[in-house]
């Protein structure tokens, strides 16, 4: 990851209802939700729940699938990794495991590790 990515990623996390909205999709997990349904959760009118959830998806934090006649939008989990990785590379001069267990599962997770 880039600084470029990083500063995109972080934009779209940095408004409320972004903020709400991805959030709600970590809950759901890989399933996702419909865009209605995110709408209703935020309290987000259809319009504005659909631009928020472009912004998101535009930076790779979540991705859309059509089903049917619905869109459902998931996290991804894997590029929010990466930005945690990123924001935490050289953290504590070097001594990553300073920043605890959550910095290093997702270290770990990046690389592809499963333990």
């Amino acid at each position: 990851m880039n600084s470029k990515d990083a500063v995109i990623r972080l934009a779209a996390l940095a408004h409320e209802q972004r903020l709400a909205i991805y959030r709600l999709l970590v809950k759901e997990g890989p399933s996702g939700l419909p865009a209605g349904e995110i709408a209703d959760a935020v309290g987000a009118t259809p319009t504005g729940a659909s631009f928020h959830l472009k912004e998101l998806d535009r930076a790779g934090l979540i991705h859309a699938t059509r089903v049917g006649r619905y869109i459902r939008y998931a996290v991804h989990f894997d590029k929010m990794r990466q930005l945690l990785t990123f924001l935490t590379e050289d953290c504590c001069q070097g001594q990553p495991e300073l920043c605890g267990s959550a910095i290093k599962k997702a270290r770990k997770m990046c690389k592809g590790e499963t333990k």
